[in-house]
């Protein structure tokens, strides 16, 4: 019996089901445009709180490197522990806003996904999970997946001062250091990424099965493990894909501003940013197939198979006194 590929199923299942890209692209574009409105007001914010004197302004109208490096120097003075304090606390408030929504988000997704699969699978269903019991464990999920990022952020910033140690001021060693950092941070970053994937992944079991936040982590590992072949697969493919898309885009990017100095620059901003949300429509469409892919193998739709020619001959009724089916010798 031949086997159905889950990736052509992944896509299939965002091209039938357009609205589970669109519901993607919705609750993450509104988180950041959120993010990026709550980042321009701070920084408008924060230059409003800066103290200027007449003796800074005049500094700064000199229009001398110096002069200017020292009036900014004098402006800037005691105001960087205001930022940063109220930087993280907009940093809190964005990671509390991602949670929810995020959680919000994956559930609607996930779930017509198993719709999807299961209408054409109707002996695969299997009874509804409440919406409160999921969206717990997803929040949950997402919480773990900030407090991932969280430490893999200071994991980066340890490796830098542990590396510092040697490249002192007195003997500095530049290279060494960016030798000993380097593999610090790519084990860092494989690291986070994995993580990230496997909690991501998680989140199919806490809406499949209704399991808590542990549980759909440990589902998800057993997952990965029996079905190393089809998940590898899955994620081979749409990232070579997503990988493809980037390369597009980025020669995409860098076409305009060959020719900034003939086309005005707010047609070549403007370019730039209609390619650049195309690239991040076109990733949150190849990670919903990729998505899409994980749910068709965990509802074990690859065990499917199309029907095949019978490998053994229906049984017939014959003649057990015939000669050449008999045991005894012949006679003659």
């Amino acid at each position: 019996m031949s086997r159905v590929s889950p990736t052509l199923e992944g896509f299939r299942a965002t091209f039938r089901r357009p609205w589970l890209t669109f519901a993607e692209i919705a609750w993450r574009w509104t988180v950041g445009t959120i993010a990026w409105a709550v980042l321009f007001f701070w920084f408008i914010e924060y230059l409003k709180s800066l103290p200027v004197t007449n003796g800074d302004l005049t500094l700064l109208s000199t229009r001398q490197p110096f002069l200017v490096g020292r009036a900014i120097a004098h402006i800037l003075r005691g105001s960087l522990e205001r930022a940063v304090f109220s930087g993280l606390v907009g940093l809190l408030a964005l990671s509390l806003l991602w949670i929810v929504i995020a959680a919000i988000g994956r559930m609607v997704t996930i779930r017509g996904m198993l719709d999807y699969f299961r209408r054409d699978a109707a002996d695969l269903a299997t009874e509804d999970v409440a919406r409160a019991r999921v969206l717990l464990p997803l929040i949950g999920i997402n919480f773990l997946r900030v407090v991932v990022v969280l430490a893999s952020v200071l994991a980066l910033v340890g490796a830098g001062v542990l590396v510092g140690f040697v490249s002192p001021d007195k003997n500095p060693r530049p290279g060494l250091a960016f030798l000993l950092y380097l593999p610090l941070a790519v084990f860092i970053c494989l690291a986070w990424s994995t993580f990230n994937w496997l909690l991501s992944l998680a989140a199919v079991f806490a809406v499949r099965d209704g399991e808590d936040a542990p549980g759909s982590v440990c589902a998800a590992v057993t997952f990965s493990r029996e079905r190393l072949g089809p998940v590898a697969a899955v994620s081979t493919w749409t990232g070579l894909a997503h990988l493809t898309a980037f390369s597009m885009v980025s020669t995409a990017v860098a076409f305009p501003l060959a020719f900034v100095q003939v086309v005005p620059s707010r047609i070549v901003i403007a370019s730039m940013i209609v390619v650049t949300l195309t690239y991040f429509a076109v990733a949150d469409w190849l990670y919903m197939a990729r998505l899409a892919g994980y749910v068709f193998i965990a509802e074990g739709l690859n065990e499917w198979a199309s029907p095949a020619l019978p490998t053994s001959l229906p049984s017939a009724s014959f003649d057990r006194d015939e000669l050449i089916l008999s045991d005894v010798p012949n006679p003659a």
